[in-house]
Formats: structure tokens, C-alpha cells, sequence
């Protein structure tokens, strides 16, 4: 085996190439190099705003389909009739008379008791205002002869409404009245006294028989007064009026409220 005659200068040589193989790098390693490196100043935008945090929404409930409300079925109306020929009885609710009525005024009278109908309900109740006029009135011209009183009744009242009414008037529970000596009497009764002076003037052809005959003629003239005058047809409050149904009276209602 040979050995070098220089073995220092074979061992220095050897550390120098392996020196410089450690400095060669390759080419593509200076890119990466300068990729790595952070940029001496920064381009990107800063702010001062908090950062935006998308809501978290609530989870989706699944719905429960609630069916609508059921609307309460409509009460069936039911229809109730008074018939023709039903008899009601009625009481007045003021006085009415010939001396200080007129034709045409209203008259109100209520009934005691209930109408019904044919199977036993209630189609007017109890205390229900009869409403109508007086269709005629007239006092009696001398006693003994009647006077005129009509009453028509038309509306009955009851239940906050009003409906018409067909019925006729079979009765009433009036009477009759004198009225006495009036101021129409009294010029009868002067009529009266000047037809019996001209009869006394004639029968005793003097002036006592004036006078007597004048006397006398009052007299007559009263006892036509007497005979001639008005006697007043009364309907006191609270007397009896019978009415007759000339038609049915009809009522619709809602069954439970008869």
C-alpha cells in the first residue's frame, strides 16, 4: 500500500470540497426562500369593527296543524200561531168617555193573561200592550139612548218589538153617565121660558099672567133640558175589553225560549 508523502495537504483538501459541495444549493430553493419570508409592511386593510357573528337561528319547530273552530249550529226558529176566533181579554189602561175624547185618539189596554197557541205555548205573554184607536164616540142624546164607543186594536207590544194585530172589539165594559145642567142646557132651558111667556101672555092677556107664564115656562124649559140632554158613555180604567182575533197572529221563536 502507497502512502502519500503529503497527508496533511491530502486531509485539508478533502474538508475544503466538502465545504463547498454544503454551499451549492439548488436554484429552486432561493424561490422558496424568499416566500417564506414576511413582507416588510402589510397591504391588508385594517378597521376597528367588531367582527360580524352570523344569528344562530332557532331550531324549525315542526307545526302542528290546530283544525278551525266549529261555529255553533244556528237556532232553529220556530213559528207559533194564535188562531182566528182566539178570544183575548183585555183590561184599559186609562179612562175613556164621550165628554172629553175624540175620534181618532189612542187607546192602550194589556192583557191578564197569556195566548197560546193550539199545542199550549205561549204566543203572547201576559202584560203585553195593546195599542189602537178610537174609531168612533159619541155621548147618548137623551137618556135612555145609548152612546157610541169603538175601539179598534191594531199593535201588541211585548219582547222589546212591536207587531201588527187583525182583531175586532166583541165588547166593553162601559156605561153611561149624565152630565147634568150644562151652558147648552141652559139656553134650552131659557128657550124653554120664553115660549111660556108668549103662552101665558096669550092665555091670561094680562101681566100676571106673563109672569105665571113665564114661571111655568122654565119649567118646560128644564124638563126639556132634562130630556135632551147628553149622557156620556164611560170606560173606566181597568174595565173589560173583549177582542177577537179576525186573523192568526203569528211569532217565530227559538226553541227553550217559549
Amino acid at each position: 500500500m502507497l502512502r502519500s508523502p503529503y497527508p496533511y495537504l491530502t486531509l485539508l483538501l478533502a474538508v475544503g470540497v466538502t465545504a463547498c459541495a454544503g454551499d451549492a444549493e439548488p436554484a429552486g430553493d432561493e424561490t422558496a426562500r424568499d416566500l417564506s419570508l414576511a413582507p416588510a409592511e402589510s397591504v391588508v386593510a385594517l378597521t376597528d369593527q367588531p367582527e360580524q357573528v352570523e344569528p344562530r337561528s332557532s331550531p324549525v319547530r315542526p307545526r302542528r296543524d290546530v283544525p278551525p273552530p266549529v261555529p255553533e249550529p244556528e237556532p232553529e226558529i220556530v213559528a207559533i200561531v194564535a188562531p182566528e176566533g182566539a178570544v183575548i181579554m183585555l183590561a184599559a189602561a186609562d179612562t175613556l168617555t164621550s165628554r172629553h175624547n175624540e175620534k181618532g185618539e189612542l187607546v192602550v189596554a194589556t192583557n191578564a193573561e197569556a195566548v197560546l197557541d193550539a199545542e199550549g205555548r205561549v204566543v203572547i205573554p201576559p202584560a203585553a200592550v195593546f195599542m189602537g184607536t178610537i174609531s168612533d164616540i159619541a155621548p147618548a142624546e137623551h137618556p135612555g139612548g145609548e152612546g157610541r164607543l169603538v175601539l179598534t186594536f191594531n199593535r201588541v207590544q211585548f219582547g222589546g218589538n212591536t207587531f201588527e194585530i187583525q182583531a175586532r172589539t166583541d165588547s166593553i165594559g162601559s156605561f153611561m153617565k149624565g152630565r147634568g145642567i150644562t151652558a147648552g142646557d141652559a139656553a134650552k132651558v131659557g128657550a124653554g121660558a120664553v115660549v111660556g111667556a108668549i103662552a101665558g101672555r096669550i092665555i091670561g092677556g094680562n101681566r100676571t099672567g106673563t109672569v105665571v107664564g113665564a114661571a111655568a115656562g122654565a119649567a118646560a124649559g128644564a124638563g126639556i133640558a132634562a130630556a135632551t140632554r147628553d149622557i156620556d158613555i164611560v170606560l173606566p180604567e181597568g174595565a173589560p175589553i173583549r177582542i177577537v182575533l179576525t186573523a192568526p197572529f203569528t211569532v217565530e221563536i227559538a226553541p227553550g225560549n217559549d
